[in-house]
């Protein structure tokens, strides 16, 4: 990386209000197959001395380097090479408290897990969060119908159980990172799997989802080629306005059964629930955000009961908008196409305001917000 490219990728992110969490090359090794640390004792030297802000990494999904450069990593050397990166840190005045993540490993699968087994009893001490990155599934040969399957949203638990098995001891203080890929087909409406996602994480106390990506990777960016938004740039927008961190349990009566051993329960009606957003004060303390995923081909409705049943409820409902259906690259709020106002303008997201007591109805195939306000439940008054 040339100094230029590194000052356009920090100042991108600075202007943006982002923190920059840059992965250094583990590819370089020495004969003994340790890490070549020298051309990244260059870089930190060089953002020290431009004062950047800046988390690291080492690597990018460590079980594939056999693929890569003919040579694997084990789990033990790769904690080796993050306690030899977190030495270097610690002598660069601007990075001696500097965040420090990873292992940043692929799927889950056996051998990928005894890797992270590995790694922690070397280093668990070394990192600030343990990183991974999910997929559900190759969208080169994906299909329209794989990404309303409840068995493919399902996979992101087993992978999360994976995860969590092979921590050891020691390691429930740190942080679960997931860096999420998710999955698309070219001009598919794939945005379900996205808020499953985020959903299902926050309900696992996984802290940070980082997402692929932004611009003009696969097919699974946020922003078109003329930096138009994308459905999942809309989705990602609405949640980071009106979820808060805390999640809430929540029982549906008549949709939820009890588990049978050995049998899995695919609920074609995704709900969540969190506090909303502290930082949304169209919304004071204590109200309460549902967000809900319907893959049934049908309309669902569902009455909210008990303390929320006489509450005023702003709805934001989320629709592919043109023609196209699940194929649109566009999307529309409460019936309303959103689009940018101009380059630098984001559109007023504009709930649905809906009386105390009625009815939720959900659309097929949709996701949909529901702000109950004013509820002042105890958990959410309270940071």
């Amino acid at each position: 990386m040339q100094e230029r490219s590194l000052d356009k990728l920090y100042n991108f992110a600075d202007c943006s209000g982002l923190h920059l969490i840059f992965a250094l090359n583990a590819l370089r090794r020495n004969p003994n197959n340790s890490w070549n640390s020298s051309n990244a004792l260059s870089l930190l030297k060089y953002s020290a001395s431009k004062k950047y802000n800046i988390s690291w990494e080492l690597g990018n999904e460590p079980n594939n380097y056999r693929t890569l450069i003919g040579r694997s990593v084990n789990g033990s050397q790769l904690g080796k090479d993050y306690i030899q990166l977190r030495s270097l840190l610690q002598l660069i005045r601007t990075y001696s408290r500097a965040n420090l993540y990873g292992p940043n490993i692929g799927r889950p699968r056996k051998n990928v897990i005894a890797l992270l087994e590995g790694f922690m009893k070397v280093a668990g001490s070394t990192v600030d969060a343990v990183t991974w990155q999910h997929y559900y599934i190759d969208g080169r040969v994906a299909k329209v119908n794989d990404f309303l399957k409840t068995r493919l949203l399902d996979t992101l638990s087993d992978q999360i159980r994976k995860i969590q098995k092979g921590k050891v001891a020691g390691l429930d203080n740190y942080r679960q990172d997931a860096n999420t890929s998710g999955a698309s087909v070219r001009d598919v409406d794939s945005h379900r799997l996205w808020l499953n996602t985020l959903g299902l994480l926050a309900s696992q106390g996984i802290d940070v989802v980082v997402r692929h990506s932004f611009l003009d990777h696969g097919h699974n960016h946020l922003v078109d080629q003329n930096f138009n938004p994308l459905p999942d740039y809309w989705l990602s927008l609405l949640y980071k306005r009106l979820i808060g961190p805390k999640v809430l349990a929540i029982h549906v009566a008549g949709l939820q059964r009890k588990p049978r051993p050995g049998r899995v329960i695919r609920d074609k009606l995704r709900i969540y629930a969190h506090c909303t957003s502290y930082h949304n004060h169209n919304y004071v303390r204590g109200s309460i955000t549902l967000y809900i995923i319907n893959l049934h081909r049908s309309r669902k409705k569902i009455k909210l009961a008990g303390t929320l049943r006489d509450k005023i409820v702003h709805q934001y409902l989320l629709q592919p908008y043109g023609k196209d259906g699940l194929h649109s690259k566009s999307v529309q709020l409460n019936g309303q196409p959103l689009a940018m106002v101009d380059d630098g303008t984001l559109p007023e997201l504009k709930p649905r305001p809906l009386r105390a007591g009625r009815t939720l109805v959900i659309p097929p195939l949709t996701m949909s917000f529901y702000v109950v306000k004013n509820v002042n439940a105890l958990a959410c008054r309270y940071r």
